[in-house]
Order: C-alpha cells, then structure tokens, then sequence
C-alpha cells in the first residue's frame, strides 16, 4: 500500500513538472499568427509613410536648393517657355521611357533639357532605375520677354527618377501623398513649386510689366 502511495505521488509530481505539449506549441503558433496578421498593415502603413515624407521632405529641399543655385548664378537659368506665354500650368510634362544625366547636379540631356538631375544615391548621374535620385523639371515664365535678364517666374516640378521608367506618361497638376500604404505614385511629382527670381540686371519698369503692378 505504502509502496502504491509513493508511486502515485511521483506520478502526480512528474506530471505537474512536465512542459509544453505539441498541442499547446500549436495554440501559441496560432495566436501569435493571428497577433501578427492583425498589426501587420499597421506596420506596413507606417513603414511606407514615412518613407515616403521622408521622399517628399528631400525633394522639398532639392527645390528649394536649385531655387537658391538660380538665384545666386551658380545654376544655370532653365530654358523658357516656349512660346513665352505658355504659363507654368500649361506646361507639359517631360516624355517617360528614357532619361539621360550623365552628371550629378547638373541639366540633363535627354529626355530635356528642362531636368535637373539631383544626384542622391552617390553614383554621379541619374538613372530611371534609382529609387533615391531625384529629378528637377524647371521651366522659366515671363509673358513680355524670354531674357532671363528681365527676371521671370520659376516653376518646378520634382519627380522620382525612376518615374521616368517604363511607357506610361508623367503628370502634372498634382502632388504625391505623404500618407500611404505602399511605394507612392512614381509618375506624379512629390512636390510643386514657383517663386520669383529678380537679376540683378533687372530694372523696375521690367519687374512692373512682369507682376502687372505699373501704374500708367
């Protein structure tokens, strides 16, 4: 009897000390799936918009960058308008399927010569296959005169440089979204922009006829 007793103890404490079974492995694998299947678009959600205002903040100050480079002569004046009176809102977008800019921060030679190539992934050019470069379209308005001399409005437009890979044509008019759940729009700019840009060589009479503030 005492010899039963003793058995029936240790049984009981082998039992009580024994670990997971394969069922539960089984029900702590379920419940951990599920856990994840449920914040996983959280994590993706988060993890695509910050990346992508990241993306937007760095074209920001690319624009911003060219602007002061214009500004100060150590850009070269985009090409205007042609004709002259085409406004910044009319003007097309550049051509997809191609992009030639062979050399970092500088205009590029295909497919217009109205890009700028912003140089971000250290490479020294810009190409359609790099998610970090960026590119630049600037286009220079002044209803009276195509001397940039007289001053003009400044437009831009930053694009994704990969943006221009593939057929399917750019746009305009329209700014990515900083919230998304995926890559962003590759053919729509991240930012637009204009601004003002005086020479020193322009005179007020030109300054007046180009803002339409004259007083006859």
């Amino acid at each position: 009897m005492i010899m039963k007793l003793h058995l029936l103890r240790k049984s009981l404490s082998q039992s009580c000390e024994s670990g997971f079974t394969i069922i539960d492995s089984l029900v702590a694998l379920i419940v951990a799936a599920i856990l994840l299947a449920a914040i996983a678009p959280v994590l993706v959600l988060s993890t695509a918009t910050r990346v992508q205002s990241r993306r937007v903040e760095l074209a920001t100050q690319a624009a911003k960058t060219y602007i002061d480079g214009v500004r100060t002569n150590t850009i070269a004046d985009p090409p205007a308008t042609n004709p002259i009176t085409t406004t910044p809102a009319q003007y097309g977008v550049p051509t997809a399927g191609s992009l030639t800019c062979n050399t970092a921060n500088n205009y590029c030679s295909s497919p217009s010569a109205d890009l700028y190539c912003v140089d971000s992934d250290g490479d020294s050019k810009c190409t359609n296959t790099s998610v970090k470069d960026l590119i630049i379209q600037a286009f220079r308005y002044n209803s009276s005169s195509s001397d940039a001399n007289n001053g003009y409005s400044l437009a831009l437009r930053v694009y994704r440089a990969d943006g221009f890979k593939g057929s399917d044509a750019l746009k305009k008019s329209t700014k990515q979204n900083t919230f998304t759940g995926g890559i962003g729009d590759r053919k729509t700019p991240l930012i637009e922009m204009t601004t003002e840009i005086t020479k020193s060589q322009t005179s007020y009479s030109s300054l007046c006829q180009r803002l339409g503030g004259c007083q006859q």
